[in-house]
This record gives C-alpha cells, structure tokens and sequence, in this order.
C-alpha cells in the first residue's frame, strides 16, 4: 500500500498533510511531476519527474497504481482510471471518487470543458480555502483508515 501524488497542480498544503500522515503511519508516498520539486527529507517519501508531455504523470501513476493504493490527484480521467483498478483516489478538496461516482464526475467534466472551449463557461475551480483542506485531511483520515484495515 502506497499514496501517489500527482504533484504538479496539487497544492502545498494537501501534500504537507499527506507528508504528516506518511509519517505518522510509515506509508511510502510517490509524487509524480514533470518538473522538480520540494520533498521532505524522509525515507518514505520520493519524486518521479517524467517527461513534460500532456498527462505524463496521470500515465505513469495508471500504470503503476496497485490496488489498495490511494492518489491524490485532481484529474477525474486519472481518478476513473484509479477507481478502475481497485485504488483509491481522492481529490484535494476531499471528494472520495469511488465506483458508483466516478463515471458521472467524468461526464460533468466533459461537459464543462465543451462548455468552456465555446465560451459559454469562464475560469476553473476556486483556489484552495480552510473548508476544503479540513475536508481532505478528514477524507484522507478515512481512506487511510479504510485502507490499513483492509489490508
């Protein structure tokens, strides 16, 4: 079992909580980025930088996602992916995507991106507040417990 990040939109305050949580439970935690960046000095925690392509690290976090691993991540094709094969995934606002969820998150972001490229819908999701990280750290305290007593 092993938290993914798919660190490179994935805001600071969401990675220093799964870095305490990594910790405090002993879980190796891998980001995924396309460039480099901050990681603790820790034995549990790594960075794999892949190539600065289009979803490169969705890709390589799909390919290597195992069941019973949890992915933070904000991309919904990455998250039905993840769903997909049995693993968790959480967005950093907290919202669990599971099965029955996951398929109707994807159709509503296509939606809004047709809807986006004709004009007809302006900007993205509102920046990260209080409400949302205290909302991660609770879904990411249930996953993980959900998780470790699965195992």
């Amino acid at each position: 079992m092993q938290i993914w990040i798919d660190a490179d939109a994935c805001p600071a305050a969401v990675k220093e909580l799964v870095f305490r949580a990594s910790r405090r439970l002993q879980l190796p935690v891998t980001l995924v980025a396309n460039r480099e960046m901050y990681t603790p000095n820790s034995r549990l925690v790594r960075l794999v930088r892949v190539a600065k392509e289009l979803d490169a690290a969705d890709h390589y976090i799909a390919q290597h996602v195992e069941p019973k691993d949890l992915v933070i991540t904000a991309d919904i094709p990455l998250a039905a992916k993840v769903v997909e094969k049995q693993a968790l995934a959480i967005d950093p606002r907290g919202e669990i995507y599971t099965d029955e969820n996951v398929q109707d998150r994807l159709a509503m972001r296509n939606l809004m991106q047709d809807l986006r490229s004709n004009g007809l819908v302006q900007g993205g999701p509102a920046q990260l507040n209080d409400m949302d990280r205290q909302k991660f750290a609770a879904a990411l305290d249930r996953s993980l417990t959900k998780l470790m007593r699965d195992v």
